[in-house]
């Protein structure tokens, strides 16, 4: 189930507020410019499915986002558990960074973890199935897709170059618990 923890950013251990319904998530989010919604398939699905079929099955919802951001293109990309370089790109994606441009994650299937740094808090949020989320340009964040990551999204962009991050430095990233799937239990950073 997707879940919405937010920390204080110097209390990592704690959350202060847990929330597992999508109107609170939806509300809570919005204060900080962060775009949550639901979506749902117009065809059955599977692991095996090819990127156009997985695009066709959720066309009015992309084109409604392409056309509300101009994002220019869309694709599908998953990771899997026996990825040659899932912690490479696991480590990659843990430290802070921010984007010139929307990110916007569909999840097609599986789930993982984005943490969005903003007004003096880390807000956690746990995206599976049918969940996307659009994190505005600008806005600091980091992503863990755990040590035996498992996901298919739909990624929109607006630019040719695709995923380009802009690393802050910051180390909060390390502070903070890391996702162990299947079942979302958040460990202390090592």
């Amino acid at each position: 189930m997707s879940e919405l923890r937010i920390y204080a950013e110097r209390s990592p251990n704690i959350p202060q507020v847990v929330l597992p319904d999508l109107a609170g998530i939806q509300k809570q989010l919005a204060t900080i410019g962060v775009g949550f919604e639901r979506w749902a398939a117009t065809q059955a699905l599977d692991a095996q499915t090819p990127q156009d079929e997985v695009i066709d099955a959720y066309r009015a919802d992309i084109d409604r986002l392409m056309k509300r951001h101009d994002f220019k293109s869309v694709d599908v990309i998953g990771m899997y558990p026996t990825h040659p370089q899932k912690d490479a790109f696991r480590e990659k994606f843990l430290a802070e960074h921010t984007h010139d441009e929307y990110e916007v994650r569909f999840f097609v299937d599986g789930a993982a973890l984005f943490y969005l740094h903003a007004q003096g808090r880390v807000f956690a949020m746990l995206c599976e199935r049918d969940d996307l989320l659009s994190v505005p340009a600008g806005m600091t964040h980091w992503f863990d897709m755990g040590p035996a990551p498992s996901f298919k999204a739909i990624r929109l962009f607006t630019s040719p170059e695709g995923w380009v991050a802009r690393y802050t430095g910051n180390d909060i990233a390390q502070h903070f618990p890391r996702y162990e799937a299947p079942a979302y239990t958040p460990v202390a950073a090592t």
